[in-house]
């Protein structure tokens, strides 16, 4: 008899949505994980029958953790510093939470712990930047498997004109852009593509390659003026304003 596929219970708990990776060792670690009833420990390998109990010391633990939408400016990176540029998460303190913030929430130092964008901006592209604590969110978001889709505002130029492009725009090439590109050798998934007027595009992606966009734009002769991200999955920008930030609602999805 064939024994039953196992994987390390890790990647089982991430698989099951409970929790990141990472998370599931911090887990493991405190005690907070069995399987089958006894105390699991870190690496142990699992079967998908297997049953995996969470202390609900771990569930308080996560339910305090925070995930933060911000409306990234220019000239800060979303990630680490970088060639002399501010990272994003120096933007977040108590003067700069917005107002219009419904979360309920009060900014604590403590939420800058640990906190990671779930997905890029580079630092010419502004728009909605969502860094979270939560290894949950991050694998929604950027995980593998991810699917959610992210809507971009992007001003083009052709030919140095940035001016009346759709009309001098071959819909051919505006096809292209849909389905049909490749970036690095790798077909690109399909994309939705419209004008939104005669010098912006609006584009729905399901992935996220580096500088996919401008990349995008390049190869049917378009060039980037300035692009901004406005939806991820079911959470929009909205009117945060550029340089502040709020906390996601508990009623809100991705």
């Amino acid at each position: 008899m064939t024994a039953p596929a196992t994987s390390r219970l890790n990647k089982r708990m991430a698989q099951l949505g409970l929790c990141s990776r990472r998370e599931a060792d911090d887990w493991i670690g405190q005690g907070w994980v069995r399987v089958n009833g006894q105390p699991a420990t870190v690496g142990l390998q699992v079967a998908d029958s297997d049953r995996i109990e969470v202390d609900r010391r771990a569930h308080g633990y996560q339910a305090a953790q925070v995930t933060i939408l911000m409306n990234k400016p220019v000239g800060y990176v979303s990630g680490q510093a970088e060639d002399g540029h501010q990272p994003a998460i120096t933007l977040i303190e108590a003067r700069t939470q917005w107002r219009g913030d419904t979360s309920g929430r009060r900014f604590l130092p403590v939420h800058r712990k640990g906190l990671a964008p779930a997905g890029r901006l580079d630092i010419d592209s502004v728009g909605l930047l969502v860094l979270t604590q939560d290894g949950r969110v991050a694998r929604q978001l950027i995980g593998d498997d991810s699917r959610i889709e992210k809507e971009y505002l992007v001003r083009v130029s052709l030919d140095g004109v940035d001016t009346d492009v759709q009309a001098r725009f071959d819909p051919d090439r505006l096809a292209r852009l849909r389905h049909g590109l490749s970036l690095d050798g790798k077909p690109l998934q399909p994309a939705k593509v419209q004008w939104q007027n005669p010098e912006q595009l609006r584009f729905v992606l399901t992935e996220g390659r580096k500088r996919q966009l401008r990349r995008m734009c390049e190869l049917v002769g378009l060039r980037v003026v300035g692009l901004k991200r406005v939806r991820i999955g079911g959470v929009m920008l909205g009117n945060l304003p550029p340089g502040q930030w709020r906390y996601l609602r508990p009623d809100e999805r991705f």
